[in-house]
């Protein structure tokens, strides 16, 4: 179960930064938004860890602000595997990277943590 609703906190976290962000268009049905959320968080599970780990020494220079660098290019990946999210740059990569990570944080705060029993 919880792998479905992190799915749709996913889904909705893209779908508000295709609708915030000009650059990121997000087409098809919910079926087809619930695929690309699904990619995204195949490509955040597999190959996020490893880029960051690559990139630690420049995160640990810019004190964890390159993140966001390793987050816009997840979302700008995820666009090349999709269909139905197109991302037109690095620029909207970014700030799209920025949305849809304040809109899981917000989602997934509301969630219970299975750790607080």
């Amino acid at each position: 179960m919880n792998l479905v609703i992190r799915l749709l906190i996913n889904a909705v976290a893209l779908y508000a930064a295709a609708y915030v962000v000009n650059g990121i268009n997000l087409t098809g049905s919910w079926i087809q938004i619930a695929i690309v959320a699904l990619i995204f968080g195949v490509v955040n599970a597999i190959i996020k860890p490893i880029t960051k780990l690559i990139s630690l020494p420049f995160i640990l220079i810019t004190l964890g602000l390159f993140t966001l660098v390793v987050n816009a290019l997840m979302l700008w990946l995820t666009s090349g595997l999709s269909g139905a999210l197109s991302v037109d740059g690095f620029g909207p990569a970014f700030w799209g990277a920025i949305v849809v990570s304040i809109v899981s944080w917000l989602l997934s705060s509301f969630l219970k943590d299975d750790s607080d029993d």
